[in-house]
């Protein structure tokens, strides 16, 4: 028989504390480990100040900023068997007192900084306590509120618990919607001044090895798991009032998670997501999205930007696969030098624009470019976000100094090489070889393994490396990608378009390739493109993600009422409509055109790809003006799509 569980009730919680209290400090606790790291950056000034910390439980916040010697030291708790533990553990340092925190035993404007940790779970009235605490708050005064991420907390199924006595005793709570939180506070006075949405990372990471759940670790590494929020108290007589934002989208519905959704105006503001504002929010300018599903913007793992004009080049589809990519470059050269040629004339900037818009069509908003960064990627007008910080060698094939720039390669930085791009034992031993060079660790990002081995995977995993696979392409070449189990044994996955040279199409051709053939769950492949591209590329802002604070990197396509996972696993070019970068249009249908406020239609330009109208803000006379003038044609094909200036719109 599996251990007992008890859920108590709201009415019970208290009771539930009380016994809690007996092993509290004894069982380690992840979410707190993670809290305190997170909380601790942001945590102002406290010497001097008064500091109340409401549900201190056994003191673990007041014993932590005793040190920092504030002018008072206060806690509150509804939970005596609590206070008794917190009493033994301070001392005179604090002055505690069994309370309620809708009813806080302080006086009003009395306190300079308040600690709320893992309490709003278990209130009632999310207003009521936003009131009282602005009672005894002084105007400037600092609110600090953590507590488990509500969406991961219902994605997931957390409950708030521990075991005692030989039963798991489980605590019934609330989930706080972050943007409720933030509005009940602003309401009473109250400012966001941060909103922190951690997930769990090395730090953590023995915790879980203790408890036997590093399976359950790898799985939340790229989820929040909680959240901080710091919000201030506006001077007397201040009524605080949300800035103008640059942009509000209404009326649609957005991801959340993989297979969670919510339904709320989304504000940007300087570029990044402001979920904190009402949906009410003043803004400059408004998108009618109703009928949309707002998606991050996907993050294709692999590309070469240079190439979206070429056509795919090798043998047809009865002629013998190739062994591996040194045999394939080495025919293309001789077998298609004409047309290599050809498209070498036209100008690598040209080039790069039409890789770029390659990956906007089919919204895709931050590329890997593996390949020199050549300065046209970097600038601000480029239609897609670019990838910078990282390190990469070609192969071992076509670099003998892969190591050296191995070595060269920040800690903090992913590397990125191709590798077991073949079916022969060479490309078998890529990876291996790798490993005994000393050039396979957290950082390596290993491109195609089509000639994945039950020990490379062993080897992957074991050091923490990465893998990006680009389906279409591999078969193109080898007939053939790495076995289904071996890819699904890959700890950390994403996807890459690759080229045009190689591959199908864009970066959807990719991810519904990967769903039908290889990987079977929509919720990975979500993830491949979104979250967990980003966790191995080590990208920083929020990139792959709708969270407060995210880079405003959104695309809308037409809602069909599924999941979010389940959307992107079918999506196709034409579904998407909308393209945002950093909260500026970037691309739009012509029906999302029609919406459009005229202040943003302004340097956009109309294409026609495959029969369907997409408005673009790029310099699309230019660029088809410098394609024409090198290919002697008018209508191009970029990414195996027909594309048509269309000047007369």
């Amino acid at each position: 028989m599996g251990i007992p569980v008890i859920d108590l009730s709201h009415e019970q919680v208290r009771l539930g504390f009380d016994r809690w209290a007996e092993v509290y400090d004894e069982q380690a606790n992840p979410l707190t480990a993670l809290e305190e790291r997170v909380l601790s950056r942001v945590l102002p000034p406290l010497r001097g100040r008064d500091v109340l910390d409401v549900g201190c439980g056994t003191g673990r916040w007041l014993n932590r900023v005793a040190i920092s010697e504030p002018r008072s030291l206060t806690g509150v708790d509804a939970s005596a068997a609590m206070l008794k533990r917190a009493r033994a553990k301070l001392g005179d340092k604090a002055t505690l007192h069994h309370g309620d925190c809708m009813q806080l035993p302080v006086e009003a404007t009395s306190c300079d900084v308040l600690f709320c940790s893992f309490v709003l779970s278990y209130v009632a009235d999310l207003k009521g306590f936003a009131r009282e605490c602005s009672r005894i708050m002084r105007p400037g005064a600092i609110v600090l509120l953590s507590d488990m991420h509500p969406v991961t907390a219902v994605e997931r199924g957390w409950k708030r618990g521990f075991h005692s006595e030989g039963a798991s005793l489980q605590l019934a709570t609330r989930h706080w919607a972050l943007h409720s939180i933030a509005e009940a506070f602003q309401a009473c006075g109250y400012e966001v001044k941060h909103l922190l949405e951690p997930s769990f990372d090395a730090p953590e990471l023995r915790l879980f090895a203790a408890a036997d759940k590093l399976a359950e670790f790898m799985s939340l590494t790229d989820v929040p798991a909680i959240y901080a929020m710091v919000l201030r108290k506006a001077a007397s007589g201040t009524k605080v009032s949300p800035k103008a934002a640059e942009l509000r989208l209404d009326g649609a519905r957005y991801a959340l998670t993989s297979q969670s959704s919510a339904q709320l105006s989304l504000v940007i503001e300087g570029g990044r997501i402001n979920l904190t504002s009402s949906a009410g929010a003043v803004a400059r300018s408004a998108i009618d999205v109703s009928g949309y599903l707002l998606l991050p913007g996907l993050i294709n793992a692999h590309d070469h930007l240079e190439f979206g004009l070429y056509p795919r080049l090798g043998r047809t589809a009865n002629a013998p696969a190739y062994r591996d990519a040194e045999e394939w470059a080495g025919e293309i050269h001789v077998a298609h030098a004409e047309e290599i040629a050809r498209h070498r004339q036209v100008p690598l900037d040209t080039r790069l624009w039409w890789g770029g818009i390659r990956n906007l069509l089919c919204g895709a908003t931050t590329v890997c470019h593996h390949n020199p960064l050549h300065p046209e990627l970097l600038r601000p007008e480029y239609p897609v976000r670019v990838v910078s910080r990282f390190g990469w060698s070609h192969s071992l094939a076509f670099d003998l100094h892969l190591l050296e720039k191995f070595r060269h390669t920040s800690l903090n930085h992913p590397f990125v090489t191709h590798a077991g791009e073949g079916v022969d034992a060479k490309s078998a031993d890529d990876i291996p070889r790798l490993h005994r060079m000393g050039a396979l660790d957290h950082r390596t990002v290993l491109v195609h393994g089509v000639a994945l081995t039950e020990e490379s995977v062993a080897l992957v995993n074991e050091r923490g490396a990465s893998l990006i696979i680009c389906p279409t392409s591999n078969e193109f070449l080898f007939r053939r990608t790495a076995g289904r189990h071996l890819i699904d044994s890959i700890d950390r996955l994403a996807i890459g378009s690759d080229s045009p040279l190689t591959a199908v199409g864009d970066l959807l051709d990719e991810v519904r390739h990967a769903y039908r053939h290889i990987v079977f769950d929509s919720n990975r492949v979500y993830e491949m493109v979104t979250t967990q591209s980003a966790n191995i590329l080590r990208l920083q802002d929020g990139e792959g993600a709708i969270r407060h604070g995210a880079m405003a990197d959104i695309i809308a396509v037409r809602e069909l009422g599924l999941s979010p996972s389940a959307t992107v696993a079918q999506l196709t070019f034409d579904q998407v409509e909308l393209v945002l970068l950093e909260g500026r249009v970037q691309m739009a249908s012509a029906s999302i055109y029609e919406r459009l406020p005229l202040a943003v239609c302004e340097g956009m330009h109309a294409l026609e790809v495959d029969g369907h109208v997409r408005w673009l803000r790029a310099p699309l006379a230019e660029l088809f003006a410098s394609t024409a003038k090198a290919l002697n044609q008018d209508e191009l094909l970029v990414g195996g799509k027909r594309m048509r200036h269309v000047q007369s719109l």
